[in-house]
Order: structure tokens, then sequence, then C-alpha cells
């Protein structure tokens, strides 16, 4: 049985999430606010924590910072901010993904599934060997082939590739990926991922026009999907 901490100041929220989830087999510890959510991080180890940004005493993304502190349990935000800001300040902050109020249950199930999944690989990233569909790609080796045939590709699209499939599933922003393929003064050159990105397509996805592996959420980053 998976555990998930619930933090949300609404009440009925709070509950409805409670009984929903519980009904579905998980094991459900809920939290009112930003200072009970570390308390209980601490105490349950849950194996997901989902978490709205606007709380009374503490920001989300104070809490998120609080928990990346000492854990690397993954961190689903569930707000009703539509900003695509508020997102990446989120997902920079350290969460692993977020769901916009209101929402669909099996969506939202869909995403505590699949990040407690993630947090079950050892040391919370991908495996080494990832094959999808005609690619196989060797993060040890630094390899790619596609159809068995090698797939040569330049250090930096390589880097680029590392780090996406390295957080294969979960959207990575654009400060994320700058900063750690070309180093921390970058930040804003966003117009360098769109040419290295469309590089990678062209030599990994099928279709490039049409990609369904290396995929642009608009104004806020990329996804690795397998």
């Amino acid at each position: 049985m998976s555990r998930v901490l619930v933090v949300d100041d609404e009440p009925g929220l709070r509950r409805a999430l409670s009984i929903n989830l519980t009904a579905r087999g998980w094991d459900v510890t809920v939290a009112a606010d930003g200072g009970s959510a570390l308390e209980a991080a601490a105490s349950t180890h849950p194996d997901v924590v989902l978490l709205d940004l606007g709380l009374p005493d503490l920001d989300g993304l104070e809490v998120i910072a609080g928990i990346r502190g000492w854990s690397r349990v993954p961190i689903i935000v569930l707000t009703a901010r539509t900003a695509a800001a508020d997102a990446v300040d989120a997902l920079d902050a350290g969460a692993d993904d977020y769901v916009t109020k209101p929402f669909a249950m099996d969506v939202l199930l869909a995403r505590l599934r699949a990040a407690v999944r993630r947090g079950e690989v050892p040391g919370g990233g991908a495996e080494e060997v990832v094959d999808v569909d005609d690619l196989h790609i060797d993060l040890a080796r630094r390899t790619v082939t596609r159809d068995g045939v090698p797939v040569k590709l330049t250090p930096t699209e390589w880097h680029l590739l590392q780090v996406l499939v390295g957080n294969a599933g979960r959207l990575v922003t654009q400060t994320q990926l700058l900063k750690e393929v070309w180093g921390p003064a970058y930040g804003r050159e966003t117009n360098y991922l769109r040419v290295y990105v469309g590089q990678l397509r062209r030599k990994l996805e099928k279709v490039p026009g049409s990609p369904v592996h290396l995929i642009t959420e608009p104004g806020m980053g990329y996804r690795f999907e397998v």
C-alpha cells in the first residue's frame, strides 16, 4: 500500500481526497498547513506528497524547499494557480509534477501512480538502459541506437538527452535544462533549447514534426515520455 501525504487548507477537498484515495487502496495522511505538512512528511515518510501551494502559514514553495532539504520523495503540486510561471517556480523549487484545480480524479490518480513508480527507481533517477519503441539508450555507456543503428550525437545533444531521460516522465523546466547542460550562467537562452531539441527529434523521433518522446510543454520546459 502506497502512502500519500495530502496537504491542503480546504477541509472539503482534504476530506474528498482522503475518502477517494483510501477507497482506492492508498494510505492517506492529511495536513492543513505548511508546518503540519513538514512534520507529517518527517514522521510518516510518504511515498508521494500532494501539495497545495496556497497555504495559510507557509508558501507552498517553502514547504517544497523544507522537504527537499532531506528527502527526494516525489512532490505533486495541486494548485488553483493557472499561470505557467507558478508551475515553473514550483518545478524549479523541486516539485516533480503539478495538477491544476479543478481536476479529474482519474488523472490525479495516474499522476500519483507515476510519481510513486519514479520514486521507487534506485537513486531516484532513470534506469541506466532505456528501451522505448525503436530506441535503445544506454546512459552508462553514453550510446544511442535506433533500429539497431548507432545514432551519433554531439556532446551537447547527449547531455541534453541524458538530463531528459534521467527525469523520464517528469517535466524539466527550461531553466533547469539550460543550467545543467550549458552551466549556471545560462537561464534565459531558450533558443538554445529549441535548436538542440529540434536536432534530437530529427535524429530520434520517427516523425520529428509530431514527436512522441521529446515533448514540449509550452512556456515551461520539456519531458521525455516513454
